[in-house]
């Protein structure tokens, strides 16, 4: 009964001794442990260099106590880069385009992964209203927007745009500023609700030139541009909850189901029927094949088509709004759709397009 008391009295002596500075051996000295700790007295002129210099002698190898992790292996490229890099090994001329959006999938990528779902009400009812009115599905403010990825996404993409040529100084500095701005969510809800609201009008069947001029917002295109690539992860995770829909079907307008923006691509199925891919969410849905989405002509001899020497790529150009959709043929092909691949895979059709008048 007699010694715990004297161990508490040993414990109540050593809180009133004096500070000792612990001295770790290095490993393997006299066979002693080398996380056994010591104390020693510091000298009255010891210095705060001294002590540091004493304990960086005395500790021994991080090497042996804590052994270097191997190195993380590459992380794996996704599909869409491999190929886009196959494109730069055939074709030299698209490299910087290869590359600046092999650079804007990697930031896409970064965010996508934290990008919830969404949740808005779908079902065949709440289709049929939509397809009645032409209004799109998807609400901004259905969309769950992380604001700070927003901020650092929309600043990233504009480094890229300006490394590569495609945006102009005064335009990125303006950017950058809006990027940090605390009302960013206003930009975006006024860019995504003005393309859809534009959609809808004409969907209804009122000409452009009945809407009220008071109506029509300036464009920014730079901004326009910076916005559909900063909201793609967001716009692209609620497509892919709408392309499983099979009342999907049941849309039969020329703009997109989900968010009313138009096409900027489309794709020629197995079936031979043609799938329109919107330009900001990527949503797919089946169109007439010759019918132009733009301005609605199915007149076949006001529609020109021409394709690559593979087949692989067509172009269908109406002669009455002077537009043309680009489309990428799977009934012979290896692999399916990509947009992104695609659309640089095509610019030379662009060029060959532009050069004949359309737009």
């Amino acid at each position: 009964m007699t010694e715990p008391c004297k161990r508490e009295r040993k414990r109540a002596d050593h809180v009133r001794q004096a500070a000792r500075f612990r001295k770790r051996h290095s490993f393997g000295r006299n066979r002693e442990d080398p996380h056994r700790f010591h104390y020693v007295r510091l000298k009255p002129d010891t210095t705060v260099a001294t002590v540091e210099s004493a304990f960086r002698r005395t500790l021994y190898d991080l090497s042996v106590a804590d052994p270097g992790r191997p190195a993380r292996p590459a992380r794996s490229e996704t599909r869409e880069v491999v190929e886009l890099r196959a494109i730069r090994e055939a074709h030299p001329e698209l490299s910087d385009a290869v590359d600046m959006h092999i650079e804007l999938l990697e930031l896409h990528r970064r965010v996508l992964g934290r990008v919830p779902l969404p949740w808005f009400e779908l079902n065949a009812d709440v289709f049929e209203k939509h397809n009645a009115s032409g209004e799109a599905l998807l609400r901004f403010q259905d969309i769950k927007i992380e604001t700070s990825d927003l901020r650092l996404l929309m600043r990233q993409i504009a480094d890229v745009l300006r490394r590569h040529g495609a945006l102009e100084d005064a335009d990125y500095q303006r950017i950058q500023t809006i990027g940090r701005d605390m009302n960013l969510l206003e930009f975006a809800g006024r860019w995504y609700r003005s393309g859809a609201r534009h959609h809808s009008v004409a969907a209804i069947g009122i000409a452009h030139h009945h809407v009220s001029a008071g109506t029509h917002e300036p464009t920014d295109e730079a901004l326009d541009q910076v916005l559909a690539l900063a909201m793609r992860p967001w716009l692209t995770r609620c497509a892919e909850v709408v392309q499983q829909r099979a009342e999907l079907g049941l849309w039969a307008h020329a703009h997109c189901a989900l968010c009313g923006s138009e096409p900027d691509f489309a794709v020629i199925t197995p079936a031979a029927e043609r799938h329109l891919i919107c330009g900001r969410c990527a949503l797919r849905w089946k169109f007439e094949s010759l019918t132009c989405p733009y301005c609605r002509n199915n007149d076949r001899s006001r529609i020109t088509s021409f394709a690559t020497p593979d087949g692989q790529y067509r172009v269908y150009a109406c002669d009455e709004c002077h537009r043309y959709l680009k489309a990428y043929d799977a009934r012979r092909a290896t692999r399916p759709v990509m947009p992104v691949v695609d659309s640089v895979a095509t610019l030379p059709l662009d060029a060959y397009a532009m050069q004949r008048g359309y737009s």
